[in-house]
């Protein structure tokens, strides 16, 4: 559960300490990518909370969300059609499913450790 955290946390180190700009027109990747990456990250958390995790699931869906979701936005560039948005609103509604199952876990198992 500690490499998904340990990930975000270098990531952001690392956006933080360096100079990188993204042009304009790459912001809709960037966007998509990010909001995938969040869905997998706490589908991860979700699956581990559940004892479900599996290593090899979480890591393929990380890069075949991002790939999937940057395809869409790129096909719907070419199509002249925000498309972009149907992997926004799939993404969105998923990444919230996983936070609230992840804190109903959380919440029962704090409920529980409390009435011992």
């Amino acid at each position: 559960m500690w490499l998904p955290f340990m990930g975000l946390v270098i990531g952001v180190i690392i956006g933080l300490l360096t100079d990188i700009r993204i042009p304009p027109e790459y912001s809709n990747y960037l966007s998509i990518a990010i909001l995938a990456a969040l869905d997998t990250l706490f589908g991860g958390i979700r699956a581990q909370l559940q004892n479900i995790y599996d290593e090899k699931v979480f890591v393929s869906g990380f890069f075949f969300n991002i790939v999937l979701a940057a395809s869409l936005a790129f096909l719907g560039v070419h199509l002249g059609v925000d498309l972009y948005l149907a992997a926004v609103f799939a993404f969105g509604v998923r990444l919230f499913q996983n936070i609230a199952v992840i804190r109903r876990i959380l919440l029962t198992k704090w409920t529980t450790n409390g009435e011992k």
